[in-house]
């Protein structure tokens, strides 16, 4: 198991409780065809695209999924459950088939990330993991993206970090924050377990505190600088100015070889201050240092400095981030799309879903993409597919093996890169791309809800 797995003997129990009931229920009814479930996201609200992230810790959990001593032992104290089930729960182990778009590609509303073919019962017990893995490392890839997107607007390969662990919801989410932002292009995070887990570069300087244990802030800059050359100080503890030019002076003075690479600002008008300091530095000969902001930064902010010519070197991301802040969910939904070789589909207004099993083609002009076509799993359209098996009768499959996260990284920057530019600027809309049924999708569709409203309206008289 990986270094960020859940523990082995209660990993199963990362469920919802209605999840084991209805299992209960299946196994009861000796209900075990084959199901069709869909992993999907309904609408956008304030992003352009998603970027898909998740995959691996999902298929590994799909890989090793069983029921623990430890864990039957708890769902034993339960008055919910028969002795007999929970024996049968003993020999449970995912068997199925796992369709999914590559981790790092961009996704539309209602196009499937994942698609599960399993016996109902095993397609429905992983319902809550999926959901809890992919909705959040997609969530923050996503808003990572558009961050990084904002950062390098005009070219210019500035510097992001993430520096978001102190404030995201616990310390998986920080973990699996850092891993999703990578995907999606940040370069660098201050989270130490995720450097070690995910072979992330790492980067930090100092905090105020640091400045403010000192008895003098130039001292403080000299004593940090001397252990740590080509270091990134912190100067907007006191008079941020006033800071920048205690940097120059160590610089200046005879008989001291004291280097920085750059200065970090993290408070106050940091367009205005980033300004002035590189004046400052650039007086005196000091044009090769840096200058490095954070302090409440997102993609908006990001952006709207560098529309203002602020001369920024790269940026220091957290709570924004780590959170989502503006949109901390998605509005996922794992749905039954088929059940025993038939078409299924929910019929409730703005929830419905799309039946049966699907495949995403991926249509371009000159190299950028221009439509997705979500099409019946058989179907024929032009474009590139955008699901593949990952697993097969609960095995990865070559498609589904575990890859570096420098090449899942490089498959976004390229798949991103296809998006007409348009779709990169975090005021754009994604009414500025067309995702279409195929018109066998629609006909299914159609035939579905036709033969449900018939049945439902037969059950009423």
């Amino acid at each position: 198991m990986s270094f960020d797995s859940f523990r082995p003997e209660t990993s199963a129990l990362h469920t919802d409780l209605y999840q084991l009931t209805m299992l209960q229920a299946y196994w009861r009814e000796d209900m075990k065809a084959p199901a069709v479930f869909d992993l999907f996201v309904r609408r956008l609200k304030d992003r352009n695209y998603l970027l898909a992230c998740g995959l691996e810790q999902a298929l590994e959990f799909l890989e090793t999924l069983s029921f623990s001593e430890k864990a039957l032992d708890y769902l034993a104290t339960h008055d919910a459950f028969d002795p007999a089930f929970l024996d049968w729960l003993a020999t449970v182990e995912f068997t199925g088939d796992v369709y999914a778009v590559p981790e790092g590609t961009p996704v539309f509303p209602n196009e499937p990330l994942l698609e599960v073919v399993a016996p109902i019962g095993e397609a429905q017990l992983v319902e809550t993991f999926l959901l809890n893995q992919l909705t959040f490392q997609t969530t923050i890839a996503s808003k990572a993206s558009r961050i990084v997107a904002a950062a390098r607007a005009d070219g210019t390969d500035r510097l992001v970090a993430d520096f978001g662990m102190r404030r995201t919801h616990g310390t998986d989410a920080a973990m699996k924050a850092a891993r999703a932002g990578y995907i999606a292009g940040v370069d660098a995070t201050s989270n130490v377990a995720a450097g070690q887990a995910y072979d992330l570069p790492i980067t930090g300087t100092m905090a105020h505190s640091y400045i403010e244990a000192h008895d003098s802030e130039k001292e403080a800059f000299r004593a940090f600088s001397d252990l740590y050359p080509e270091t990134i100080v912190l100067v907007d503890t006191y008079d941020t100015l006033d800071g920048v030019r205690k940097v120059i002076d160590l610089m200046d003075e005879p008989g001291d070889d004291v280097r920085v690479r750059g200065i970090r600002l993290d408070s106050g008008n940091l367009g205005a201050l980033a300004e002035a300091s590189r004046s400052l530095l650039d007086e005196a000969g000091l044009t090769d240092v840096l200058i490095f902001a954070s302090g409440g930064l997102d993609e908006h902010k990001i952006a709207d400095l560098l529309d203002r010519g602020a001369p920024i070197d790269g940026f220091g991301v957290g709570t924004k981030m780590g959170t989502s802040a503006d949109q901390p969910a998605l509005d996922t939904a794992y749905k039954l799309s088929g059940y025993a070789g038939t078409p299924r589909m929910k019929l409730a207004t703005d929830k419905s879903n799309l039946p049966g099993r699907k495949q995403v083609f991926r249509q371009y002009e000159e190299g950028t993409a221009v439509r997705d076509v979500i099409a019946t799993e058989d179907g024929q359209a032009s474009g590139a597919p955008l699901l593949e098996q990952v697993m097969a009768d609960g095995t990865r499959t070559e498609a589904g093996a575990p890859r570096p996260l420098e090449a899942i990284r490089e498959y976004a920057s390229v798949r991103g890169g296809e998006l007409p530019p348009r779709l990169h600027s975090p005021t754009a809309s994604a009414r500025d791309y067309d995702v279409v049924l195929s018109d066998a999708l629609k006909t299914r569709l159609d035939d579905t809800r036709e033969t449900l409203t018939e049945a439902m309206a037969g059950e009423a008289t």
